[in-house]
């Protein structure tokens, strides 16, 4: 859980270009918190794999400083930053055995041979890999391998791990396994974790945090309900889950409502987010799941219902997805739980749809 007031990495005016003239992280401040589990998140080209880079050690920033536990470490090499990382290909030396891979970083801090057994012990134990100390990394499965490097990046009972994309060469099932399994060592050892993705899914199941990058700055930074629910800008709606995105113009704005009159006319309420004035263009952002179809008198009285026409019906097993033609779109998507009696929509059918004010969210347009 993450602490407040905790201040343990620092990143203060840091800026990082590689050819003196593009800036790859833009003046980013952000602190991170003891204990905390802090995912930087965002699509490639980022800077969000740049920063980690210049908090391991690799790589130096341009200008600013780094921080850690109030120590400026701009200039400490990497492997005397006391920090654990593990990376996406495992990194694993080959020649060795699983033990003989785990004692490396025990060796280079001088750690004597019976406290060496006993914490690479405890670290296979950690991570479900006890009877594998003999093995070779060529002998264990990817998932197995990603829990040795897992281990090794924990047998030095580091404070600090960093970690990039270390589950995107698991398939589906084991990656969504190794999540819960990350997430779940986390709370149990008390360390901080800063993780690197561009799977938005990953990021909201397992941080206490999540900061979204976007063209080397943080777009917005808060726990995942924050995000995924009160998006701060367009990108940010975009990127965190499957959003609906109606194109409009502002008419009236009164306190935290909008008035926005869609493209073919319609008008309807949002909440105001970074539209200050009518007469701007602005586009309204509705998540699938909160939208209901034929919806009764309790929704429409605090929201708005709309006119739609069924394009495409989609069975998924738990949910039905359903593609309609509204206000001007062709890809407004509804999401609806797979309940007992529930009918399958057909294309062509015309009906009515409708979501809860607080729901829609008025945004600057992209």
């Amino acid at each position: 859980m993450r602490l407040e007031g905790s201040r343990f990495v620092a990143f203060e005016h840091v800026q990082k270009s590689y050819d003196g003239e593009t800036l790859v992280v833009r003046d980013l401040n952000l602190d991170i918190a003891r204990g905390e589990f802090l995912t930087l998140l965002g699509p490639s080209g980022s800077g969000k794999t740049t920063t980690l880079m210049m908090l391991a050690g690799f790589e130096t920033p341009t200008s600013g400083e780094i921080l850690l536990d109030g120590r400026p470490i701009n200039l400490v090499p990497p492997h005397k930053r006391g920090i654990g990382m593990v990376f996406q290909n495992y990194a694993l030396f080959p020649h060795m055995t699983v033990g003989e891979n785990l004692a490396f970083p025990l060796e280079v801090r001088k750690i004597g041979k019976a406290e060496r057994e006993e914490k690479i012990r405890r670290a296979l134990e950690m991570v479900q890999m006890g009877g594998f100390a003999g093995r070779r990394p060529s002998q264990l499965s990817g998932g197995q391998q990603q829990r040795i490097a897992l281990a090794r990046a924990l047998v030095f009972e580091p404070q600090l791990v960093l970690m990039d994309e270390p589950l995107g060469a698991l398939d589906k099932q084991l990656r969504e396994h190794m999540q819960f399994e990350i997430k779940h060592l986390h709370q149990r050892l008390g360390i901080t974790v800063v993780y690197v993705t561009h799977d938005q899914g990953e990021a909201l199941t397992m941080s206490d945090r999540v900061a979204v990058f976007n063209d080397g700055r943080i777009q917005q930074l808060a726990a995942p309900d924050e995000l995924y629910e009160r998006p701060l800008n367009s990108f940010v709606a975009g990127f965190i889950g499957e959003n609906n995105r109606l194109r409009g113009t502002v008419e009236r704005i009164e306190g935290d409502r909008a008035l926005v009159r869609l493209q073919d006319g319609t008008l309807i309420e949002a909440t105001a987010v970074n539209v200050r004035e009518p007469g701007k263009p602005t586009l309204v952002s509705i998540r699938p799941e909160r939208v209901e179809i034929e919806p009764d008198e309790s929704l429409t009285g605090e929201g708005h219902a709309v006119e739609a026409e069924v394009l495409e019906f989609i069975y998924m097993g738990d949910v039905f997805r359903t593609r309609l033609a509204v206000a001007g779109t062709q890809d407004f998507i509804v999401k609806n739980r797979n309940a007992r009696g529930r009918r399958r929509l057909q294309p062509g059918e015309k009906i009515r749809i409708g979501w809860a004010r607080q729901d829609a969210r008025a945004l600057e347009p992209l």
